[in-house]
C-alpha cells in the first residue's frame, strides 16, 4: 500500500507520520488490495476541534473517504480509522453477496 501524507500550512513531525503509516498498516487486516492511501491534515476555525484529518484509500472499483476533526491529530486519525474499517467491512459483505 502506497501512502501519502499532506499536511496543509505547516509542517507535520516525523512521530505524526509513523502513528499515521501504524495506523493505516492495520487496516490491511481487513482488506489486503488497498491500493493506495491519502492522507491530508489540515488546521480548521474551530476552536472545539480545530485539527481535521481526511483520508482517501482506493481499492479495486472503489474510494473510501473519511474525514475527522478534533482537538488532537491522533485522536482524529484513530476516529477516521475506525470509520475506514466500517466502510471496508460494509464493502466486502457487499461484494460477497455477489
Amino acid at each position: 500500500m502506497k501512502i501519502t501524507i499532506t499536511a496543509r500550512h505547516f509542517e507535520a513531525s516525523q512521530n505524526l507520520k509513523d502513528y499515521t503509516e501504524k495506523s493505516l498498516k492495520k487496516l490491511e487486516k481487513y482488506f489486503d488490495r488497498i491500493v493506495s492511501c491519502d492522507v491530508v491534515f489540515e488546521e480548521t476555525a474551530s476552536t472545539t476541534e480545530p485539527q481535521k484529518v481526511e483520508i482517501h484509500i482506493k481499492i479495486p472499483q472503489k474510494t473510501l473517504s473519511a474525514t475527522e476533526s478534533s482537538a488532537k491529530y491522533e485522536k482524529a486519525i484513530s476516529l477516521a480509522v475506525d470509520n475506514l474499517k466500517r466502510q471496508i467491512k460494509r464493502y466486502k459483505e457487499k461484494k460477497l453477496a455477489y
